[in-house]
């Protein structure tokens, strides 16, 4: 007996043409396997209250994987495979990525996601881009929100989501802004 092979409907996102360079600058922010914390659960808590969804996520799109550095509605899962990372797709579009009805869209339709748990249908997410020393803007992950029922976003939806991102952002400047500004500091006392 012959097993036939079913074609793949989902497509796995491409890499971005300046992978390196965006691969560096996300491990330059030293988030990559580390704890939850508050000061980005408060943002994915409130993504999900205002938008009611029950997930929502700070995905950080590694190499052959994205990592939640913060995780409503997954609990205990802290990373999935790049391969199905919806977020893998987002994160090379300039403005929120919207799919209203995963199953109805050819890069998702048969995505494990979208097939198995958690049944995506409805996904948004916002790129996340942080300064890099040469003065370029690198895209690391998303914040995203999730849902089981297909939707759409208002305009006003939007916005506010796109708000919540650049907070986001702003957190993981932070990271790399402050440890920079300090090492400034320091050789800005040495006298020549």
């Amino acid at each position: 007996m012959s097993v036939l092979r079913v074609p793949l409907l989902w497509r796995r996102s491409p890499f971005s043409i300046r992978e390196s360079q965006r691969l560096a600058a996300l491990h330059r922010t030293h988030l990559l396997d580390t704890e939850p914390e508050e000061r980005f659960d408060r943002i994915t808590r409130l993504c999900t209250a205002m938008f009611d969804v029950p997930i929502s996520l700070v995905s950080l799109v590694d190499d052959d994987r994205q990592f939640f550095k913060s995780n409503v509605g997954l609990e205990g899962t802290c990373q999935t495979h790049r391969d199905g990372a919806f977020c893998a797709h987002s994160i090379l579009e300039d403005d929120v990525m919207v799919v209203p009805n995963a199953i109805h869209d050819s890069r998702f339709a048969n995505n494990p996601l979208v097939e198995g748990g958690p049944k995506i249908r409805f996904y948004a997410g916002c790129p996340l881009e942080i300064s890099s020393w040469e003065g370029t803007r690198h895209k690391l992950g998303t914040l995203c929100i999730i849902d089981s029922k297909p939707r759409e976003m208002s305009e006003e939806e939007l916005r506010a989501f796109r708000d919540f991102g650049k907070m986001v952002e702003r957190e993981i400047d932070r990271d790399v802004i402050i440890p920079l500004t300090n090492a400034c500091k320091k050789t800005s006392s040495v006298v020549w």
